[in-house]
């Protein structure tokens, strides 16, 4: 897990000014749920002065999207346009007080979205900077001059922090080529400028790129399985379950007491053996057929349901594609600040039932 200052994890716990606001005339879109973020900020601007009055904001991502979201909102109410469209994404973090490296995309994404509300009050179309046809990262849709303004605005030197403020190169790495290009020739305009030295610049080959993504690997992604084998090798016969058998399997700042509607994972320990929750009660269990995976993710779907409804909200089953599971959330769920802990909580419900690492995506 990442390590977050107090003011990212009091801005993500309590945010400030979520929802919607319906007196906007100053709204900006930027990400897609596809890609695991996405962010609508609303401004409402006055028209003589052009003073920022109110801000609010709707997202969907971790908990760093969130904080970062709400102190951008907090940070431009007061200011003028052209004041806001003077800061940076690196003002973001600063006034959450720094955020990890691998989460200054969320910081960007801010900047992205201040600059679109501003382009749309203003009557003009934003075209994020981008070149036309400049595509370089199809997993998440990062083109050239995202990369370019955001190696340009943090002084970026090495792919690695291309990705952590982009997301380019985070997926498949087909892209690290053209990366590389692009942070070279970027880099080598900015010695020219003076903004870096020489030494500093990034040469084309500095960076083994399957060293690059082995140390990309989530160590969420990786821990589980040592954590299993730990766990099946030392599994004690009554009680209690072994401490670290729920390896977390989010990327988010949600520690295990989370505010969520569903119901905890697990009950008052019982008398009997309790099995991890990512793995099956019998280690040599016959792996499931298709057909059974999707009715016992049904199953599980359908005792979480009426908790959600509770609130307003609901969850169904979309689809199933091998380790991929699509829900579809409704009602209250839909643009609620909280859905990637709802989110969250469905798949670790589903990893305890089916004893298997899956993936839970909102379509």
């Amino acid at each position: 897990m990442w390590d977050y200052t107090d003011k990212v994890k009091d801005y993500f716990f309590n945010p400030k000014n979520a929802g919607v606001l319906a007196e906007a005339n100053a709204v900006g879109e930027v990400g897609a749920i596809s890609c695991g973020d996405a962010l609508k900020l609303m401004l409402k601007v006055d028209p003589t002065t052009e003073i920022i009055e109110e801000a609010r904001f709707q997202t969907f991502g971790c908990g760093s999207a969130i904080a970062s979201s709400s102190a951008l909102t907090e940070i431009v109410i007061g200011k003028t346009i052209s004041e806001a469209l003077a800061l940076t994404n690196q003002d973001i973090a600063d006034f959450l007080g720094g955020l990890p490296p691998e989460k200054m995309h969320c910081s960007v994404m801010g900047y992205e979205a201040l600059q679109a509300a501003v382009a749309n009050y203003r009557g003009e179309e934003w075209h994020d900077d981008h070149e036309e046809g400049a595509l370089v990262c199809k997993c998440f849709g990062v083109d050239e001059g995202m990369i370019e303004r955001a190696v340009r605005v943090n002084k970026l030197t090495t792919p690695e922090q291309v990705t952590f403020y982009t997301k380019a190169g985070g997926g498949c790495l087909t892209c690290f080529d053209a990366i590389e290009q692009v942070l070279a020739r970027v880099n080598e305009a900015m010695v020219d400028e003076g903004l870096i030295t020489a030494e500093a610049a990034y040469r084309v080959g500095s960076v083994d790129p399957r060293a690059m993504k082995a140390k990309q690997q989530p160590k969420e992604l990786r821990q589980p399985k040592i954590d299993i084998d730990q766990v099946m090798a030392a599994r004690p016969t009554a009680s209690a379950t072994p401490e670290g058998a729920s390896p977390k399997r989010t990327i988010s700042i949600l520690p295990e007491r989370a505010p969520s509607t569903l119901p905890p994972i697990s009950g008052p320990r019982p008398a009997a053996p309790v099995a991890s929750p990512l793995a099956p009660s019998k280690p040599a269990a016959p792996k499931m057929t298709t057909l059974q995976k999707i009715k016992a993710i049904e199953a599980a779907i359908e005792q979480l349901r009426p908790f959600l409804k509770a609130d307003g909200g609901d969850c169904e089953l979309v689809d199933v594609d091998g380790d991929t599971v699509q829900v579809k959330l409704s009602g209250a769920c839909v643009g609620c600040q909280m859905a990637s802990v709802t989110i969250s909580g469905v798949r670790e419900r589903l990893i305890e039932k089916l004893g298997i690492p899956l993936k839970v995506v909102p379509v």
